[in-house]
C-alpha cells in the first residue's frame, strides 16, 4: 500500500462504526436511597425521565449504580462511601434527607443533587437556596412547613375533633423538625396533641393502642420514607380503630388512608434527573439554585371516608387534585 493511501484510510478511522472503534466508558451516577426499590419504582421511572430529557438514556450513553438501604438508615454511609469507592460522577440522593446527609459526610469533591423534605440550609446540605456552594443541590419541598397546612386540613376534615393523635418515626431526627412545627401549628389552632414515635411494625400497633386508650379524635402522620413503606398497616390500624387520618403521600391513600396533601414527589425526582443531566455536561452544583417544589396535591379516598362514616365537606372534594372511590 502507498504512503499515501495509507494515510488516507488512517483519517477515515473517524467514519469507522461505533464497534469498530474503542468503547468509551460511559459516565456513572450514583443513585442512593433510604428504602425499598419495589416501593419507588415510580420514583425511579421519573428520575429517569429527567436524565432522558436532556438525551441520557440508561445503558445507552450513562450508568447507574443503585445502592438501596431498604429502612435501614444506619447503612446510609456505608452506602455511599461505596459509591465514593466506585468514583461515580454525580450522586443522586432520594427517600430520606439521611440519604443527602450521608452523601454529604462521604465526599466534599463530587456532585450531590438531593431531593428532600427539609430545609436543606437548616440541615447544612447547601449554605442558601440561590447559591448553595459546596458540591450539593437539589429539590427541596419542605415538608416540614407543610406541616401546618396538613393540621389545617386535618382540622377541616374532622371539625369535631377535640384532640389530634401525632405519629412519628422515633429514630429520625428529620421527623422531629414536622413534628415541632406540627406541634407549634397545633396550639394555634388550640388543639391538645398526643404524640407516639414507632420504629418498627410491632411499634406502630402500639402506638394505635395508645391512641385508642387516650381517645384521640384524628390522627396526623408525620411524613417519613418509613410510613410510606407500611402505609397497609397504617391504613388498616386506622380503619380499625375508626380514625380518620392524613397520611404522608398518595401512595397511603392508595392504599386505604383518608387522604393526603404533598408535593408531587415524582416531579421532585424528574427534576433531580434533570439536575444530574446538567451537572453531567459540566454545570457545577454550586452554581444551580435549590429547586423548590410547586406542584402539590390533596389526594382523598373517599371509599375510606364513607367506612369511617365521615361526609368529606364539599370544599375539600373541591380543592382535591385526584379523588379515589
Amino acid at each position: 500500500m502507498k504512503r499515501r493511501e495509507f494515510i488516507t484510510l488512517l483519517g477515515g478511522a473517524a467514519a469507522w462504526p461505533l464497534t469498530a472503534r474503542a468503547q468509551q466508558p460511559l459516565p456513572v451516577v450514583g443513585f442512593l436511597h433510604g428504602q425499598n426499590p419495589a416501593e419507588y419504582v415510580r420514583a425511579v421511572a421519573a428520575f429517569r425521565e429527567g436524565l432522558d430529557a436532556a438525551g441520557y438514556v440508561e445503558g445507552r450513553n450513562v450508568a447507574i449504580e443503585y445502592r438501596w438501604a431498604e429502612g435501614h438508615y444506619d447503612k446510609l454511609p456505608a452506602l455511599a462511601a461505596d459509591l465514593v469507592a466506585h468514583r461515580v460522577a454525580v450522586i443522586a440522593t432520594g427517600g430520606i434527607t439521611l440519604a443527602a446527609l450521608a452523601a454529604k459526610a462521604a465526599t466534599t469533591t463530587i456532585p450531590i443533587v438531593f431531593q428532600t423534605g427539609s430545609d436543606p440550609i437548616k440541615v447544612g446540605l447547601v449554605a442558601s437556596f440561590n447559591r448553595p456552594g459546596g458540591n450539593a443541590t437539589g429539590v427541596s419541598f419542605l415538608f416540614n412547613l407543610l406541616a401546618a397546612k396538613r393540621l389545617e386540613l386535618l382540622r377541616e376534615m374532622v371539625p369535631s375533633a377535640a384532640t389530634i393523635g401525632m405519629l412519628m418515626n422515633s429514630t429520625s431526627p428529620i421527623s422531629e423538625l414536622e413534628r415541632q412545627d406540627a406541634e407549634a401549628a397545633a396550639r394555634t389552632l388550640g388543639l391538645p396533641v398526643i404524640v407516639k414515635g414507632a420504629s418498627s411494625e410491632g411499634e406502630i400497633a402500639a402506638a394505635f393502642a395508645g391512641f385508642a386508650e387516650r381517645r384521640i379524635d384524628a390522627l396526623f402522620i408525620v411524613t417519613d420514607p418509613f410510613f410510606v413503606a407500611w402505609r397497609r398497616q397504617v391504613a388498616a390500624l386506622a380503619m380499625r380503630h375508626g380514625l380518620p387520618t392524613i397520611v404522608p403521600t398518595r401512595e397511603g391513600v392508595e392504599a386505604g388512608g383518608l387522604f393526603s396533601y404533598s408535593a408531587n414527589q415524582n416531579e421532585a425526582y424528574r427534576l433531580v434527573g434533570a439536575y444530574v443531566s446538567r451537572i453531567l455536561k459540566g454545570e457545577k452544583p454550586a452554581d444551580l439554585p435549590v429547586v423548590q417544589a410547586t406542584k402539590f396535591e390533596l389526594v382523598i379516598n373517599l371509599t375510606t371516608a364513607k367506612a369511617l362514616g365521615l361526609t368529606v365537606p364539599d370544599k375539600l372534594i373541591a380543592l382535591a387534585d385526584e379523588v379515589i372511590e
